[in-house]
């Protein structure tokens, strides 16, 4: 396994749209703390970005030594709202800011039963050019719980069709995240995100599920009363897991970025090998 830094780090949970620290000084702490990948997202560069832009923030991470592990290309995407899922109707611009960063992994979001034909054609699509989409495991969207990211993966039927395998998301609507859930997903699990919340009804922020309103905490990935790393860990080594793990953390207000960046690095790579 490797470890990837998102952006999402340096952006808070309310915006989305800009980071709080340069990308170039995110990069470098991303690189001296030991991290081989990045995760981009559209608060670095997007579909509208010009395409000198995006050549130069391929260049700025090339420079920096890391990879690009997966790129989230416009904020709707970031922010799963109902635009969201328009990506996978005009995948040609999203699948060529990805080959322009060199990365094989396009973020996707699929809300309504309607968007099944859209994400076959797209990743038809993404096939021909080598490119795998992947579907984090979100609330509020069709992938909310694992055995709905089963059927729908097999009615989607297209091997480069994945998962984003996220347990905070699943521990938010009740739903286990242990080795059993790894395990039934597999070979469809194409990239793992961690982030950390806490059940909590005084929660400080709200995640929107199918079901309505939850309120959680974001806690560090540290915490065991949220996620329990042990158990997620276990099950990626049961399946032979070789992939990206990326932390998915956003902003959390108390301390500096940099120092978050460092510390997730030292709690994940026990874990990595």
């Amino acid at each position: 396994m490797r470890l990837s830094l998102s952006v999402r780090v340096a952006e808070s949970f309310q915006d989305k749209a800009r980071l709080s620290i340069p990308f170039s000084e995110l990069l470098e702490v991303a690189r001296t703390s030991g991290y081989e990948g990045i995760c981009l997202r559209a608060s670095v560069v997007s579909i509208t970005s010009l395409p000198e832009q995006v050549r130069e923030v391929a260049s700025l991470v090339g420079l920096s030594g890391l990879t690009v592990s997966m790129v989230t290309g416009d904020i709707d995407l970031a922010a799963n709202n109902e635009r969201a899922p328009d990506a996978l109707r005009n995948i040609t611009s999203y699948l060529d800011l990805a080959e322009t960063l060199g990365t094989k992994r396009v973020r996707v979001m699929m809300h309504h039963e309607d968007d099944i034909p859209f994400a076959q054609r797209a990743a038809d699509e993404a096939n021909e050019r080598g490119l795998l989409l992947c579907h984090q495991i979100h609330t509020g969207t069709l992938f909310e719980r694992v055995g709905e990211c089963l059927d729908l993966l097999g009615r989607i039927n297209r091997r480069n069709f994945g998962i984003t395998y996220e347990p905070a998301n699943l521990l938010a609507v009740g739903e286990d995240y242990g080795p059993e859930q790894v395990k039934a997903l597999g070979e469809t699990i194409f990239n793992v995100y961690l982030q950390n919340y806490r059940l909590d009804p005084n929660g400080t922020t709200r995640v929107k599920t199918r079901r309505g309103p939850l309120p959680v905490t974001p806690v560090p990935l540290s915490d065991k009363s949220g996620v329990n790393l042990d158990r997620v860990f276990a099950g990626l080594v049961e399946i032979g897991y070789e992939g990206w793990v990326t932390v998915h953390s956003a902003a959390l207000s108390d301390r500096p970025v940099q120092e978050w960046v460092r510390e997730y690095y030292g709690v994940l790579r026990p874990y990595v090998g």
